[in-house]
């Protein structure tokens, strides 16, 4: 897709600027052929159908959206008795899906603007809006007009609606505007939408970062204030934000704008600690390789996985935890899944990674100081652990980062390649013992203690 010139459009409070079929260049070849069936029987069935959010955005700066959310007067009841192929779903508030194949397209119904509290329950009048302490909405499942609709969203570029009934595109707030100007844009006041919702911060950083978007100054100056807020959001749903944030093909960007305004550290503690005691280390280079490597993968449309994501991320504060430890009594192996474990546990108090990804990632990470070992037989062992690629994968980002001789990571390249007469050839002219030579500016080897030899037996 091409991007294309659009209006400039000058909004008039609470009535929308409608910019015209020949005045935008969003077609319908371009949306989603399901999209377009519930948005037509929508219509015939007397109901309002709008393509919203993030996919007209796209569609006007000429990319190709991810995902097509359609937003209307139905209830979810309704909804659902126009579609047999629709689920309802959510706690905090009804959505319709509607599944085609693998495909689903999310209904969401119009919903109200912001009402009055209550300041003896935090409750709006209708019982259906609920808020903490400082401000997070908890629950609201007020139904509203378009009109109302809009001011819900979080920024003018995600908050446009393009209508079937016309193919015109409804702007209330600015949002074409905007998305021209490439402008992350809060609607409302700043402050008060962060309270509303922490993780809009976080937003506001991956739409940055996705779509090489500059965050209005006055968006911008409460992140820095309000980044505290973030310890206090439920750590699953950390998790999903996260993965978004990293997985999208912009992390390096990403990862920049959290230290820029301070949220790094009430994100991965551990991590933003030792990357603040050694911000040139092999660990810290480690992170950004593994980033600009995930960044990669996603353009070239391959497969990335939490379980690498993590490992990189957690890397830095493993590396240190790992370093400090000082005991004769226990394997490298095992002092490595220790300090994993380590990290691992306290992160999980901030962000959920689930198990699924966590325990895998454990066996990634142990298995690095295997590869220093290369004499003998059982060194071809490594190769038929089910997680040798990935392991494999993140022993050349070691190397790359000098944190591991570069001749380790050729071996075991080269050693995969071979036969297997070969490979058992190989490893039997290597002499026993024979380890990696550490690398040149590599962090130093910890220290051993001698272990005390026990106390004599006191005499009866």
């Amino acid at each position: 897709m091409n991007q294309q010139n659009f209006t400039d459009p000058q909004v008039e409070p609470d009535k929308p600027l409608i910019v015209a079929r020949d005045s935008h260049p969003i077609s319908r070849a371009n949306i989603s052929p399901n999209a377009l069936k519930v948005l037509y029987r929508l219509k015939e069935a007397g109901y309002q159908g709008f393509l919203v959010g993030g996919a007209v955005r796209d569609l006007l700066l000429g990319i190709e959206p991810k995902d097509f959310d359609i937003a209307t007067n139905a209830h979810p009841d309704q909804v659902k008795q126009l579609f047999r192929n629709c689920r309802l779903i959510g706690r905090r508030f009804h959505l319709a899906h509607v599944r085609y194949g693998y495909e689903i397209i999310e209904v969401a119904t119009f919903r109200a603007a912001h009402t009055a509290i209550d300041d003896d329950n935090s409750v709006d009048e209708g019982g259906h809006r609920v808020l903490d302490a400082r401000g997070r909405i908890l629950r609201d499942n007020l139904y509203g007009t378009i009109e109302e609709d809009v001011w819900r969203r979080d920024f003018t570029a995600n908050a446009l609606y393009y209508s079937i009934e016309d193919f015109t595109v409804w702007d209330y707030v600015g949002g074409v505007a905007d998305a021209r100007d490439r402008i992350l844009r809060l609607i409302g006041d700043p402050e008060t939408r962060y309270r509303e919702d922490p993780v809009r911060m976080l937003r506001a950083i991956r739409f940055a970062a996705k779509l090489d978007f500059e965050i209005e100054p006055q968006t911008a100056a409460p992140i820095s204030k309000l980044a505290w807020m973030l310890d206090a959001v439920p750590p699953a749903r950390l998790f999903d934000e996260i993965t978004k944030l990293f997985l999208s093909g912009t992390a390096v960007g990403a990862f920049d704008l959290l230290v820029r305004y301070g949220l790094l550290e009430h994100l991965f503690p551990d991590m933003a600690a030792a990357l603040k005691e050694q911000p040139d280390s092999p660990a810290a280079r480690l992170l950004r390789l593994g980033l600009e490597g995930t960044d990669a993968r996603v353009r070239a449309d391959k497969s990335v996985t939490p379980t690498f994501l993590f490992a990189v991320l957690l890397w830095p504060a493993i590396s240190r935890a790992y370093q400090k430890f000082d005991s004769q009594e226990d394997s490298e192996i095992q002092l490595m899944s220790l300090a994993c474990d380590q990290m691992t546990t306290r992160q999980q108090a901030r962000i959920a990674v689930p198990k699924r990804f966590t325990l895998p990632m454990r066996e990634v990470v142990a298995m690095q100081p295997r590869f220093a070992v290369r004499s003998g037989r059982r060194a071809l062992r490594l190769l038929d652990h089910p997680r040798f690629r990935a392991a494999y994968d993140f022993l050349l980002l070691r190397a790359a980062a000098g944190e591991v001789d570069p001749e380790l990571a050729t071996w075991w390249t080269e050693i995969q390649e071979l036969p297997p007469e070969e490979r058992i050839a190989r490893v039997e002219q290597r002499p026993l013992g024979v380890a990696a030579a550490e690398p040149a500016g590599s962090a130093s080897p910890r220290r051993r203690r001698r272990r005390r030899p026990p106390p004599a037996a006191s005499t009866p």
